[in-house]
């Protein structure tokens, strides 16, 4: 693999993002705006939009302040939210990156906080820039993710199987994977038990899906949308165990919750339903949402399988997506990265797809620019939620 980005905490970036984070909504125009006027492709938009403080939001935004592919920061706030401006600054100089934090009623306004956040930016990729050291990094400095979405009859047939078999060659290589989507995988705690790494993690994982579980059955929704059943998906235990064998055949070494990190290699579980009955909503609004949440586990970036189609892409991380569905690629080829719908027309196995997504992993880790990167894609989201910060499960190494 290509040079990294060597952190103060031992990681190793693949991309070298000088992160502008807004604390509030009202602090989202000039953030945006000094986003802009710095044009730059390493320079990405973050932001909490809530006043009311949540120890979930702030423990985010630590995680994703300080991500390996993070070099730098600079913090837009209001000056009267409920955000503990001040705690993300440490925590982002306790981790040895430049910070800077402009606060909008002490700088006089909008014009002036946006030059002077300009200006800031400026000087935290200045300081970067001095201290960069690049690194030698390995598979087993890699942290990926997974995810679907727009999912349809082929996901389950092609794309999703085809990055079960990236994911079985990424972690036989030593690097560490994460699937997610356990409200979508409601049905499948049994096979999923049977391969846990230890009894408590089986137990774990049964906990899991059965919170989420009860958690939808509370909401009134299952994650089974119309788009699914026009794509041809008849239940949501078709569409779990399609979203299932995204994970691969390789054991489960354990069940995270959202800013935790594992610290040694393996495939791990990312439970991000909330602990408690439903309070602030559905608790996963869009993709992105969960991509944030892969990505405060440390995934360098996210394996994104999509039957219908999506164009999205992801601050800080990332995004490469796959498709199973040939007449989607053929539609939507400028934003999708993997056709495997060469799989369902018989011009491909999982396999060899499963290989391509492989070598495309090492790619982009090595700088070259997966499809939403190139078209500017940088979504991002991150909103209200009640979750602890340790897992139902004990996980080894962690960071």
């Amino acid at each position: 693999m290509a040079n990294g980005y060597a952190r103060g905490d031992g990681r190793i970036g693949i991309r070298n993002v000088v992160a502008v984070i807004y604390l509030v909504e009202c602090a989202h125009h000039v953030a945006r705006r000094v986003v802009d006027l710095a044009d730059d492709a390493e320079v990405h938009l973050l932001g909490f939009p809530g006043c009311y403080p949540n120890d979930y939001a702030l423990r985010m935004m630590k995680a994703l302040a300080t991500h390996a592919n993070v070099g730098g920061a600079v913090l837009v706030s209001l000056g009267c939210e409920g955000f503990d401006r001040e705690g993300l600054a440490a925590a982002i100089a306790q981790s040895g990156r430049p910070v800077e934090t402009v606060v909008i009623q002490q700088a006089g306004g909008t014009r002036s906080s946006i030059e002077a956040a300009v200006a800031a930016v400026r000087r935290v990729q200045q300081e970067m820039r001095q201290d960069e050291r690049r690194v030698p990094m390995r598979l087993s400095d890699l942290v990926v993710g997974t995810i679907c979405g727009g999912s349809d009859g082929t996901s389950g047939i092609a794309a999703n199987p085809a990055v079960g078999r990236a994911f079985d060659r990424l972690i036989d290589a030593g690097a560490i994977c994460i699937f997610e989507e356990t409200g979508e995988m409601i049905g499948c705690e049994g096979p999923m038990a049977t391969r846990a790494a230890s009894p408590e993690i089986a137990s774990a994982i049964d906990q899991a899906i059965g919170n989420a579980e009860t958690y939808y059955r509370a909401m009134g929704y299952g994650s089974f949308a119309p788009g699914n059943a026009e794509g041809g998906l008849s239940t949501l235990e078709e569409k779990s165990a399609g979203a299932y064998v995204k994970s691969g055949s390789r054991p489960i070494n354990g069940v995270i919750r959202p800013t935790q990190i594992p610290g040694d290699p393996g495939l791990y579980l990312l439970d991000v339903v909330p602990d408690t009955p439903p309070k602030f909503g559905f608790p996963n609004i869009s993709d992105n949402a969960e991509i944030v949440e892969l990505m405060s586990c440390g995934a360098h970036l996210t394996l994104f399988t999509t039957g219908r189609g999506s164009v999205v892409g992801s601050a800080v991380a990332p995004v490469i997506k796959i498709t199973g569905n040939p007449e989607t690629f053929a539609r939507m080829g400028e934003d999708m990265d993997i056709d495997a719908g060469r799989i369902m027309l018989g011009d491909a196995t999982l396999d060899t797809v499963g290989e391509d997504i492989f070598d495309l992993v090492l790619a982009v880790a090595g700088g070259a620019p997966s499809k939403s990167e190139t078209l500017g894609h940088r979504e991002f989201i991150l909103g209200y939620k009640s979750i602890e910060a340790v897992g139902p499960a004990c996980f080894p190494g962690a960071r």
